[in-house]
C-alpha cells in the first residue's frame, strides 16, 4: 500500500516521538519540528507511519 505521511509543521510541537518511533520516515528538522526524511520510500513502513501518526501528543501528523 503506497501512503504519503504528512508532518503538520504549525501543530508540530516538537516532541521527537515520531522521529523516535520511526527514525527511518520522520527526523527532526533544524527549526526543531518533525520532518519527513527527504526521499523516503514509506513502502513495508506502514506499520512504524501509523504507530507514529497515533503516538503524536498534537496530532500533527496525516497519512494520505
Amino acid at each position: 500500500m503506497f501512503m504519503t505521511p504528512k508532518v503538520n509543521k504549525e501543530s508540530c510541537i516538537g516532541c521527537g516521538t515520531c522521529a523516535s518511533l520511526a527514525g527511518e520516515v520522520f527526523q527532526m528538522g533544524a527549526d526543531g519540528k518533525a520532518e519527513v526524511v527527504s526521499g523516503c520510500d514509506c513502502t513495508g513502513k506502514e506499520e512504524l507511519v501509523n504507530q507514529a501518526k497515533d503516538a503524536c501528543p498534537v496530532q500533527a501528523i496525516s497519512v494520505e
